[in-house]
């Protein structure tokens, strides 16, 4: 009986535990909350309190005082800080419920492939003390790969690559299993830490996260075609030999030149995936072609240097921020004939 009142009550949730934001997607309302994976604390006598969870958090990244520190609780894609990863949890779940705090829903969360038993549990756990009823657990280019709509169920080789902030996910997908993955460990975080060095590096100019996202958003590209024009932005940053704020000009093919590493590792990770797909399933994805998703899926040209050094067309899914809680969502809306490809950590 009880089940059956709470059930009636939840509103049951999806949620995109990402490193650089979280997306919960509500059953019948669609994706509700898409903020930042940030959370301000203010330290006082050793303890911890919460002051700000997202879109207010990010704002005070490297702006805060000593006794208040604007926290990321999720690198590459794994809880890095348990107790700050349940609080803003909690903060979203209780935002997408409009404060109910007495509702208790059924949520799935998406998690990378790479990730050990404890680290998933771990997410099981933290989503449990924040308030869920229920907690499914489903692989991120698996739920990716639900929301570009490719034929996951079918015995068809669909390949997905979502590139988030803290990890780029690679998967062969089929008849609702992973066939091969790779989880690689550079993703958005590691293209703004390189463009960021590389600022320093060259200008000896330090510059903060916020602005190196900034610079890649802009100007940021993984490739150059023929006749496209070269891009230019302002940076602003703190001089490190003298001390004081300067003005520099950054150009896109400085800002590329930094990126190479990174993006030399992401595809090298793509082509390895490929190498160990099965030929039958590498057929389907030489006539489907890979689908991009995730943040870095909106990097300018970098769907056409994929294609390039893999030789297999390559495609960006429609909506690449979304993709994985929308799939994540669908998942919820058909637990039982999508129920296979949830993971047991029981």
């Amino acid at each position: 009986m009880f089940k059956k009142i709470a059930g009636f009550f939840s509103n049951d949730l999806a949620i995109d535990l990402g490193t650089a934001n979280t997306l919960v997607f509500m059953r019948g309302k669609g994706v509700i909350v898409n903020e930042p994976s940030v959370v301000a604390v203010i330290n006082s006598r050793g303890n911890r309190k919460v002051l700000a969870v997202g879109q207010e958090a990010k704002d005070m990244l490297g702006k805060t005082p000593g006794n208040i520190e604007a926290i990321r609780p999720m690198r590459d894609g794994v809880i890095a800080d348990f107790d700050i990863t349940e609080a803003m949890l909690r903060y979203f779940i209780q935002k997408a419920h409009k404060r109910k705090s007495f509702i208790k829903p059924r949520i799935i969360i998406c998690i990378p492939t790479g990730i050990t038993p404890v680290e998933k549990r771990a997410v099981k756990e933290a989503a449990e003390s924040a308030g869920a009823r229920e907690v499914y657990l489903i692989e991120e280019p698996m739920a990716a790969g639900i929301g570009a709509g490719l034929p996951i169920t079918e015995p068809v080789g669909s390949m997905v690559v979502d590139i988030g902030g803290g990890t780029t996910e690679v998967a062969v997908i089929s008849l609702s299993g992973i066939v091969r993955a790779k989880s690689i460990r550079v993703a958005g975080d590691k293209m703004d830490i390189a463009i960021m060095q590389y600022i320093k590096r060259k200008y000896n100019l330090a510059i903060g996260e916020r602005t190196a996202e900034r610079i890649k958003i802009e100007i940021g590209s993984a490739y150059i075609e023929e006749g496209e024009g070269e891009q230019t932005t302002e940076v602003k940053g703190r001089d490190l030999i003298e001390g004081k704020p300067v003005t520099v000009q950054i150009t896109a093919a400085e800002i590329r030149e930094s990126l190479k590493e990174p993006i030399s590792q992401i595809i090298e990770g793509i082509k390895n995936t490929l190498e160990l797909t099965p030929p039958e399933l590498a057929g389907d994805i030489v006539d489907n072609g890979i689908v991009l998703t995730g943040g870095g899926a909106l990097l300018r040209n970098f769907d056409k240097l994929i294609q390039k050094e893999t030789g297999v067309p390559v495609i960006v899914a429609e909506d690449p921020l979304s993709c994985v809680v929308m799939g994540a969502g669908k998942s919820l809306e058909t637990l039982d004939k999508l129920k296979n490809v949830f993971i047991d950590i029981s």
